[in-house]
């Protein structure tokens, strides 16, 4: 059983259908406190996060169009590091992620990323790159990611700290 809660302070169980009642709300019970302070984290992030002044559409079309310019090099850079291949490269100022990888190869980065450094940056490209050898999030798709990047997890931590405010700026 896993226990999540996503950045609207959703509450969300996964459990096996056949798994009794009882056994999941003993299983929530246990977990009585982490998801108390889970729950107040969020409910702080989201009380400093209507603070964050939103982006106009204007400067979305500026940070979309320094992304069309940046991150298709840093890609072609670390993609021919890497030894992969790469479809389509699109720029889009999504809700909730900073990049995907398609079974085809294609590669979407969320135009928000051009507000984080550019090791961050660099993060993002190298993670999706990584699909291209791992569509998933195994062992061996992370050592592919500190094989690339060694010190990526600074940049992961930086993501997770900082993220949801550049998410924020989105109108």
């Amino acid at each position: 059983m896993t226990l999540e809660v996503n950045a609207k302070g959703e509450v969300i169980v996964r459990a096996p259908y056949s798994m009794p009642d009882a056994k999941i709300r003993s299983f929530i019970k246990e977990k009585e406190s982490w998801l108390v302070k889970t729950l107040t984290e969020v409910e702080e992030k989201k009380n400093n996060h209507a603070q964050v002044e939103a982006l106009t559409e204007e400067e979305l079309n500026r940070l979309g169009d320094l992304a069309l310019k940046v991150l298709p090099e840093r890609v072609k850079l670390f993609a021919s590091m890497m030894g992969v291949s790469y479809g389509k490269i699109t720029i889009r100022c999504q809700k909730t992620r900073w990049g995907s990888c398609s079974a085809k190869g294609n590669l979407n980065f969320n135009c928000l990323l051009m507000l984080a450094p550019e090791k961050v940056q660099d993060y993002v490209v190298v993670h999706e790159l990584c699909h291209r050898l791992e569509m998933n999030h195994s062992g061996r798709f992370w050592a592919e990611v500190e094989r690339v990047m060694p010190d990526y997890r600074i940049y992961r931590q930086w993501l997770k700290e900082h993220g949801s405010e550049l998410m924020a700026k989105r109108p």
